[in-house]
């Protein structure tokens, strides 16, 4: 079995900064592509940031420039900074991760944790 577990979120005012954790744990072969997705309210999930296995990094647009990417291949974890924190980036941020294990390669997501950037 196969589980992520996030941590780091909270409530912060605009400009500040928090730093997400997710950690991967269970019968895990590889770890490929690992990523964060947020929901905000009365919006559909949408994909923040990926890293691949190899270090390849994207962003969605609205994050470039204040949000960072990585990971600890040897601790099965991603990390998400997140810098100049707006409003507008307020949501559940939710960690994905494709794992091959034990039972084959699936996509695997987090319990979620909530971000609130407010004054």
């Amino acid at each position: 079995q196969v589980q992520l577990v996030e941590s780091g979120g909270g409530l912060v005012q605009p400009g500040g900064s928090l730093r997400l954790s997710c950690a991967a744990a269970g019968s895990i072969f590889s770890i490929n592509t690992m990523g964060w997705y947020r929901q905000g309210p009365g919006k559909q999930r949408e994909l923040v940031a990926a890293i691949t296995s190899g270090g390849s990094t994207n962003y969605v647009d609205s994050v470039k420039g204040r949000f960072t990417i990585s990971r600890d291949n040897a601790k099965k974890m991603v990390y998400l900074q997140m810098n100049s924190l707006k409003p507008e980036d307020t949501a559940v941020y939710y960690c994905n991760a494709d794992i091959s294990g034990l039972l084959g390669r699936y996509g695997y997501w987090g319990q979620g944790t909530q971000v609130t950037v407010s004054s």
